[in-house]
């Protein structure tokens, strides 16, 4: 058992082949010659972990691992950087995503692959099993019967799904009654409260939430909380490359203040450097920091 407090989360691994200083596209037939290439875990929960796992703190993962050579460079990726992972596939096919991510200067395209594996209640059981003492858990929709057991427990319940077109608050009831945060981005909130801007949707968010905390991308963060609606600002000077995974690492950030007992606006502040950090790279992990950068950061644009 970990000595330390340890975040888990379920997420299916994602594998980018990422083709950067392309030109364009390449044509049915052509063949074109990427400036710069990498191979890396993409974003969602994996990309949390990673994150929060290059910060010092514990970290497990409950995915989908196969016996090809994308899970075995993901399951090395994992070990690398401090996150446990727990495989969940007993299957012989190749269940992670693979996407082929070809990047020019004016948008991307993409490639993808996946195979995919239904969550089934022994997948449920070994989840919880996996989480129990955890002082924050990933919440995943799939999983949902086993969190409140893990909320008895003193777990903290973070829960990040997001874009889906039919996001509503009348079909996330269930989810938002079983979780302690919900951290949306602002298009996010907006559309799941149908409100007209992210102040609003905050105000909305907050019947259901002591503290709500919306994403604002280039803008910061908004914390609503008690009534009063705080902007945490972003850090001065950021050139963003590519925004994929920034949602991810400000999880990550988040989720060490919460675990080192920080104050909210703190936290967020953590969760601004850590956004910040990735999205001057291209792809969903090679911009991160360190903790000693983190709390060096921190000091340096102190609330």
């Amino acid at each position: 058992m970990d000595r330390m407090p340890f975040v888990t989360g379920f997420g299916s691994t994602n594998v980018d082949l990422l083709y950067s200083g392309m030109p364009r596209v390449p044509q049915e037939g052509e063949e074109i010659y990427a400036r710069d290439f990498t191979v890396q875990i993409g974003g969602g929960y994996p990309a949390t972990l990673v994150n929060v796992g290059r910060l010092g703190i514990p970290a497990r993962i409950q995915t989908f691992l196969g016996k090809d050579m994308f899970s075995r460079f993901a399951k090395a990726q994992y070990e690398e950087d401090g996150v446990i992972p727990l495989n969940l596939y007993t299957g012989d096919r190749m269940p992670v995503n693979v996407t082929s991510a070809v990047i020019t200067p004016r948008d991307r395209a993409f490639t993808s692959y996946t195979d995919p594996v239904e969550v089934t209640d022994v997948h449920r059981q070994q989840v919880l099993d996996a989480s129990r003492g955890a002082a924050i858990a990933l919440v995943y929709r799939p999983f949902l019967p086993i969190y409140p057991e893990l909320r008895r427990g003193g777990t903290l319940l973070v829960y990040d799904g997001g874009w889906w077109e039919d996001m509503r608050l009348d079909n996330m009831m269930d989810i938002l009654q079983a979780v302690d945060f919900y951290i949306p981005n602002e298009l996010e909130a907006m559309r799941v409260t149908q409100a007209s801007s992210p102040g609003a949707a905050a105000r909305v968010l907050a019947e259901y939430f002591e503290h709500v905390v919306v994403k604002l991308g280039g803008e910061g963060c908004l914390l609503y909380s008690g009534g009063r609606e705080t902007i945490v600002p972003p850090l001065p000077g950021v050139k963003a490359v590519d925004t994929t995974g920034a949602g991810d690492a400000f999880l990550a950030g988040f989720a060490y203040g919460l675990i080192k007992g920080a104050p909210l606006p703190q936290a967020i502040l953590y969760g601004n450097i850590t956004g910040a950090a990735c999205v001057e790279k291209v792809g969903a992990l090679t911009g991160f920091v360190t903790e000693e950068e983190l709390l060096e950061k921190a000091r340096k644009h102190a609330l």
